[in-house]
């Protein structure tokens, strides 16, 4: 059912995907669990319905659910951030092919491609995503593709989008981008440009921190080679996953909202705090990307990350002290949660690459969530007085 380019997000995020009249006159599209259907005559591989191949009832239909919001023609959910990741690696680059690649990553990804590129015969070479005059120099003869974060993980940073889009074009290069931290709530990097957008669908949006999934967007005939790849990889995302997924779709707009909301007050007070040497949130004014992230961006996410000026002890005693957030990885939930990247998401990297791109011991991220926001203040305010005694 098509609602028109003039839906607004919250309206496309509740109906878009859904089946009207549902099975059955189901008003929530139902699970379906079973791994086995019959085939159809001349159906092809990948068209029979079997939930390695992604092409049941309930993919399906979250599939389209994904796509509508992202604003892409198609979409394959996958059985988690780090497939999504490396089934679209695989499929856009082959053995002696190059990657350019921004030089601050979540953890993960680098750890793939630094233990790993090298064993499916691909090259890397770091880039700078918001020094545009450095990536001309970078590019090779068998350079194939880009890949990007909208928002760094774990310095915030934003990327010369437009900019990445367009180099990738003229180089005809494929473009990747790790949309998590943004979400499609904040930036839709197909709108810009980009071949293929890529989630941890553990995070935003399911939303809830109890699902692992993840999924490729972009064009119809790019998200079908994603899939194929995927098909034969074998990280398909289970229906019952994907049912909690696509429910949790269903209040994004809000959740990110109050993400929003709550992340740019606590970053406020706790960049005007004496205790706080420093905040990475490119809603502040003073971040060096705030400018360009401001026209990109309708919303500057949930996920900040700060140094306080006594360093690795005060911020150790800081998350003791704190009642409401959970001391613990991941992100994207609607409980607020906090935690080290050095220690947690980055600690597969070595403390020289770490300190290189400035993800140092003190560091800490935190994943804002949906409680009050005078709330998190009054925490975080007394944390801190408890921590520089």
């Amino acid at each position: 059912m098509s609602y028109g380019d003039d839906a607004h997000f919250e309206t496309l995020a509740v109906h878009a995907g859904e089946r009207r009249p549902g099975p059955e006159g189901s008003v929530v599209f139902p699970l379906y669990q079973g791994t086995v259907y019959e085939v159809e005559r001349d159906t092809g591989y990948h068209g029979i319905k079997y939930i390695r191949l992604n092409s049941t009832p309930s993919q399906r239909y979250l599939h389209d659910k994904l796509a509508a919001l992202e604003g892409a023609e198609a979409a394959v959910a996958t059985a988690s951030g780090m497939a999504a990741i490396t089934t679209a690696l695989h499929t856009v680059l082959r053995a002696g092919d190059h990657l350019l690649v921004s030089d601050c990553l979540y953890g993960g990804t680098h750890d793939f491609l630094t233990e790993h590129a090298e064993q499916f015969g691909w090259e890397h070479t770091f880039i700078d995503p918001r020094r545009p005059d450095t990536w001309e120099a970078a590019r090779r003869p068998n350079t194939r593709a880009v890949l990007v974060e909208t928002i760094s993980n774990p310095l915030m940073r934003v990327p010369r989008l437009r900019e990445v889009a367009d180099f990738a074009r003229r180089n005809g290069l494929v473009s990747l981008i790790d949309n998590t931290f943004a979400t499609p709530v904040n930036a839709r990097p197909l709108a810009l440009g980009f071949d293929l957008v890529l989630h941890s669908a553990t995070k935003y949006l399911n939303g809830h921190s109890d699902v692992v999934a993840g999924a490729v967007l972009g064009r119809a005939e790019l998200v079908e080679r994603v899939r194929t790849t995927l098909n034969h990889f074998g990280g398909s995302l289970d229906p019952h996953a994907g049912f909690l997924l696509a429910r949790g779709l269903k209040t994004l707009a809000l959740r990110v909202r109050a993400h929003n909301e709550n992340a740019l007050a606590l970053a406020r007070f706790l960049a005007d705090h004496p205790a706080v040497a420093e905040v990475n949130y490119p809603g502040l004014p003073g971040h060096p990307d705030h400018a360009h992230a401001a026209e990109l961006l309708s919303g500057f996410g949930g996920m900040l990350s700060l140094r306080l000026a006594g360093g690795l002890d005060v911020a150790e005693r800081m998350i003791e002290a704190l009642r409401l957030p959970y001391p613990a990885p991941s992100l994207g939930g609607v409980e607020t949660l906090i935690t080290r990247p050095a220690a947690t998401s980055h600690a597969g990297m070595s403390r020289g690459d770490r300190e290189r791109i400035g993800i140092t011991d003190d560091l800490v991220r935190v994943s804002v969530g949906v409680e009050h926001a005078d709330d998190l203040v009054a925490d975080f305010d007394q944390a801190l007085a408890k921590a520089t005694l």
